[in-house]
């Protein structure tokens, strides 16, 4: 299954080029993880998608793969300059509570909703907090090399030093002279030789909570550093694919790129992949304007953007209609087109099982279909040629099923093995069979009872009783969206 002539758009040569490992049937592949001081966003969620999405294939095509996805639980600061606060430490002094227990809250909050989307755990999940010694022997190494300084306690890399030998920019295609153009001086705020310096280690002022001792102070290491001390210690110098969001190609991925050079004196990935950003209702999603919304927002239906609850499946779906590399852009009307194309799968499915076969053969191909599906993935993980082709079959099944077509055994077979494969497998759509019509009217009939006893508890001002029924109702993954005079319920 591995000899496939798979293609991906690697993001530094900005060209599609034939995937081959570095160790033949083995794949190492490194994703940033979130920064977990807030409930992981809609366009978080589509990059990691995107990466259980490759992540599926490369496994379902027989390669070994050793998946790492960290969590940034220390270290990430307000801005790209190095400065303002740590972004879990402010949100745990806005809240009064310790930095760990940000951290623990947003991790759960993060794994929940990634479960509920259906991806994959990765391999490993390493954390920054636990990795602090092997940063600190990074920074030893990088100041070894002459190609950072300590100032007062902080450590920065120097970028000009670093250019002067190698290509600071190649990953996003910025050049140094630009850089230094578009910069404003830090002259008198900052302890930096360059402005475009970046931090290796940053002193802890005496607010600072989340400190560590090391060679120069007490502080905490630069975000870059970080997936650069967990990339290397479980993947190697030298590893096969590098991903995350495109808004990661400058500064991070550049910066891991230059800490990883100094060091060892090498490209540290063969392929980089980027997934493009996600926008809403043809607009940038921004917490300030307003403009978001949170996943569980959307499966609940609790909006202001959304006139009814989305499944976490047919936001998957949806997210798969588009090639990864693409920007994608979510709006009521298309996650409906997502929903009516979701439950036609499903009903293809259900379909399928009722398909006799006879010994008349039917005017699909199903060997050059299988070799389409296959050609479509192999195009760098290209999702929604792949969705094309799956429709391409549900046609064919209700031809059959409708007595327009006939369907033979090879043909029945070739359907039976591989569309469950590639739906539940590669796209991993978690189609739930449907109950019988019986079962389900009568839970439909069962639900619709509670909402009764929900509203007239309503009526009656016993809010503590309608809160815990909509609350309960809610753990079993069905939503309540109160409407104006109806109350619908959607299924997770």
């Amino acid at each position: 299954m591995i000899n496939h002539s798979l293609v991906v758009l690697n993001s530094i040569s900005g060209r599609k080029e034939p995937f081959k490992p570095i160790n033949p049937n083995r794949v190492g592949m490194y994703v940033c993880g979130p920064t977990v001081y807030s409930n992981v966003h809609l366009g978080n969620c589509r990059t990691f998608i995107t990466f259980d999405l490759i992540y599926r294939y490369l496994t379902h095509l027989g390669y070994k793969v050793r998946y790492v996805r960290n969590i940034t639980d220390a270290g990430h600061l307000e801005n790209d300059e190095d400065s303002g606060e740590d972004r879990i430490a402010k949100k745990a002094r806005i809240e009064k509570i310790e930095p760990m227990e940000v951290v623990q809250r947003y991790t759960v909050d993060f794994h929940e909703i990634l479960k509920k989307f259906n991806t994959l755990s990765p391999s490993i999940e390493p954390t920054a907090t636990g990795h602090i010694i092997e940063q600190i022997e990074l920074i030893k190494n990088i100041i070894k090399e002459g190609l950072a300084y300590e100032v007062n306690g902080s450590v920065y890399f120097n970028v000009l030093k670093y250019n002067e030998t190698y290509d600071y920019g190649k990953l996003s295609g910025r050049k140094i002279d630009e850089l230094i153009h578009n910069t404003r001086s830090l002259e008198g705020q900052s302890d930096k030789k360059n402005p475009q310096d970046f931090a290796l280690w940053k002193k802890a002022g005496p607010q600072h909570i989340m400190r560590w001792p090391s060679p120069w102070s007490d502080g905490f290491p630069g975000w870059h550093l970080e997936c650069t001390a967990m990339s290397t210690k479980y993947l190697g110098e030298f590893f096969d694919i590098h991903g995350g969001g495109m808004d990661l190609k400058f500064p991070h991925h550049e910066c891991e790129i230059a800490q990883a050079q100094a060091i060892n004196k090498k490209n540290p990935v063969k392929y980089w992949l980027h997934a493009n950003m996600l926008t809403l209702n043809g607009k940038k999603m921004s917490k300030s304007t307003g403009n978001n919304i949170l996943p569980l927002d959307i499966f609940t239906g609790k909006n202001d953007k959304f006139s009814k609850p989305y499944s976490p499946q047919v936001i998957r779906f949806f997210m798969l209609q588009a090639h990864y590399s693409s920007i994608l852009d979510i709006s009521e009307e298309a996650l409906d087109a997502s929903e009516k194309g979701y439950r036609k799968l499903i009903e293809a499915l259900d379909n399928l099982s009722r398909c006799k076969p006879g010994v008349e053969i039917g005017e699909f191909n199903t060997n050059k279909w299988l070799k389409n599906c296959y050609k479509a993935m192999d195009d760098d993980f290209n999702s929604p040629l792949l969705i094309a082709q799956l429709f391409e079959a549900v046609k064919f099944i209700n031809l059959v099923i409708n007595k327009h077509q006939p369907i033979e055994n090879s043909q029945l077979k070739v359907l039976n093995d591989m569309l469950p494969v590639f739906i539940y497998d590669v796209l991993g759509i978690d189609v739930v069979k449907k109950s019988s019509s019986r079962t389900e009217e009568k839970l439909n009939q069962t639900i619709n009872l509670l909402i009764e006893l929900r509203e007239k508890a309503r009526n009656n001002k016993e809010f503590e009783t309608s809160d815990k029924i909509r609350d309960q109702l809610e753990k079993y993954g069905i939503y309540l969206n109160d409407g104006k005079g109806i109350t619908k319920f959607t299924f997770d």
